[in-house]
Parts: C-alpha cells; sequence; structure tokens
C-alpha cells in the first residue's frame, strides 16, 4: 500500500511541477484577458501544491496533497487551455493555426 500512495504522490508531483512551470511562462496579460484571475495567485497555488506534494514524496505522509492536486488540476484543465489560447501566433504552422 505504500507503494501506490508513493505513486500517487510523485505523480501529483510532477504535475503540480508543470502546472507551475506553465504558470511562470504565461504572460501575465493573458490571465487578465480571459478573466482567470491573476498570475500571481495562479503561481502562488501551483507553487504551494508544488511544495506540499514534494514534502509527501520525501515524508512519505501528505494530508494536504488532495487539495493541491485540486488546485493543480483546475489549473492545468482550465485555466491553461483558455490562456493559451489567448495568446494566438503560438500554435501557428507555416499555412495557418493548428
Amino acid at each position: 500500500m505504500y507503494l501506490i500512495w508513493m505513486a500517487i504522490y510523485t505523480a501529483t508531483f510532477v504535475a503540480s511541477l508543470y502546472a507551475l512551470i506553465e504558470a511562470l511562462r504565461t504572460p501575465a496579460s493573458a490571465f487578465e484577458i480571459m478573466d482567470k484571475q491573476n498570475k500571481r495567485l495562479w503561481v502562488i497555488l501551483t507553487g504551494a501544491a508544488t511544495g506540499v506534494s514534494l514534502l509527501a514524496v520525501l515524508t512519505g505522509t501528505g494530508f494536504l496533497v488532495i487539495m493541491g492536486l485540486v488546485a493543480t488540476l483546475i489549473f492545468l484543465l482550465d485555466v491553461r487551455p483558455a490562456v493559451k489560447g489567448s495568446q494566438g501566433g503560438r500554435n501557428n504552422g507555416p499555412y495557418g493555426p493548428w
């Protein structure tokens, strides 16, 4: 059972770290354009989720990991697609948008 929880904690850490990197890379104006709070809030939430999940991986216990996972999933499934769509031109191929 311990290995299953460690796999969950590790997967949560990887997803949270990815969300944090994406939040840092996204311009602040994209969050405001799509009315998705602001960049500072999402960097704080995803950073806290990354920290909590890293702590869970290192110690083997994590009762706050679920809250961090919820914040990570909201960012990755709702906020990130919206702000990426607002940037325009990033997903353009040689003949127009993909």
